[in-house]
This record gives C-alpha cells, structure tokens and sequence, in this order.
C-alpha cells in the first residue's frame, strides 16, 4: 500500500519503521511543520491514511481524507465529541473510516475480558469498580481513550454504574463520586508508554484486571494491521470490528 502518515512525531515514526518492514511505501508525511502539504492532490497519492496527529489536528485531516476520497485510520483520540458528526459525513459521502483508542491486540483482548467481567459482576454487588490509567506526561487528553473504552464496556455491562467521570491527578478535583458514577483516574508520568487497570474492590479483597503496555511497537502495528484490513472496505468502523470474539 501507499500510505498517508498524517502526524509524524514518536508514533508516527514507529508506523513508518512497521509500515516499511511489511512492504508499504510512505508516499506523504504531515506533521507540525508542513501542514501546507496537506491537499487533495497529496493525499491521492496514497491508498489509505493513518492519522496519529493531535486531538486539535483530527477532525481537518479526517475532512481533508474524506475529500480527497480516502479510506483513513484514526488512532488519535480526544475528538470523541464529534463522532456522529463525522460519521454522518463519512456514511453519507460513501468513504471508509476505522477509529479506535488502542490498536494493540492484547488491548483488545483486554477490552472483551473487562466487558465479561462487568456483566458477571451484576450478580455480586458487594464489589465497588474503577478504573486506573497512566500514561506519560506527553499525553494531551484525559482520560485516555483507551479508559474511556474500558468505562463503557462496563457501564454497557454492569447494571449499577451509568456513566463516567474523571480525575487527573495531581489538579483540582472537587466532585463527590456518586453510587452510578464510575471513577476514572489518570495519572501523567514520565516514560509510560499505557498501563490500564479495572480494580474491583470488597470488604474481603479485591481484583485486578490489568493491561501494561512495554513500549509503543503494539500501538504501531496494529494501526498499519487496521489500514491493510480497511483499504478495499466502505464504511464507518471502530478497530472492535476487526476482532471477532463470537
């Protein structure tokens, strides 16, 4: 394939690196210092886009891939809020998207285990559950789409929790956690690549589910894993729809 990197910091350095080792050419690279590059007829160059940009940046290369008819991969997160928006525009113009807050497999083994988890978890009240995040301090959004997902596997699941809230640590934080909220809190710490965690704490003990990522490779391939599995496809995906749990 021909691929788009639209953002080239530390991600998208490392999908290049996979991107090259299974026989793709890099055919635009758009970061910070070039986004004038960023046109319809640069982008036709390629096959398929795969955006690590920023939460700002997201939506205009998202619309610029969508005018430019481009199937694109979207790994940045932080943009969540106008989801349906783009998915309107990306059903009603016939183009592909596939988004996702963790491409790694493990996550993704990770977020069936958590689903499962919480609905066992209907039958024993007595556990009260949160989830824990870190990441390093270069990480714009909290918390990280990947806890948000991990929270709403288990508000989808667990009868008892209605929605999230969250807590970055280390700033103000006044809210008085209600019984249906489920608490997210996210630390900022140097060198943490992702570690995810779901505790389900009782009087008697406690349980852990947890996801600790060693370095950023598994992000990477699994990004160019989704553009391989997205090119020849229309529509609007999540990187779920690439795992097949039946």
């Amino acid at each position: 394939m021909k691929i788009a990197l639209l953002g080239y910091g530390k991600m998208g350095q490392i999908i290049e690196r996979f991107a090259l080792e299974r026989g793709h050419e890099i055919v635009l690279k758009i970061s910070i210092d070039n986004r004038e590059d960023l046109t319809t007829s640069n982008l036709r160059k390629a096959d398929v886009a795969i955006d690590f940009s920023s939460p700002d940046a997201a939506i205009s290369n998202i619309y610029a891939c969508f005018e430019a008819n481009l199937p694109v991969v979207v790994g940045t997160t932080g943009w969540y809020g106008q989801l349906q928006e783009v998915k309107n525009e990306c059903l009603s113009r016939n183009n592909s998207l596939l988004y996702g807050s963790n491409f790694s497999i493990g996550v993704n083994l990770f977020f069936h285990i958590n689903k499962i988890t919480a609905r066992l978890m209907n039958n024993f009240p007595a556990y009260e559950v949160q989830v824990e995040e870190i990441h390093h301090t270069q990480k714009l959004d909290s918390p990280s789409g990947t806890a948000m997902t991990l929270a709403e596997g288990i508000i989808d699941n667990l009868d008892r929790k209605s929605e999230w809230v969250n807590e970055l640590v280390g700033t103000p934080f006044e809210d008085v956690v209600k019984k249906e909220q489920l608490l997210i809190e996210s630390h900022r710490i140097e060198n943490i690549p992702g570690t995810h965690t779901v505790v389900y704490s009782s009087e008697v003990d406690e349980i852990e589910l947890k996801h600790t990522a060693h370095n950023r490779s598994g992000f990477a391939l699994g990004a160019i894993v989704a553009a391989e599995w997205l090119e020849r496809k229309q529509g609007f995906y999540n990187v779920t729809d690439m795992f097949d749990f039946k």
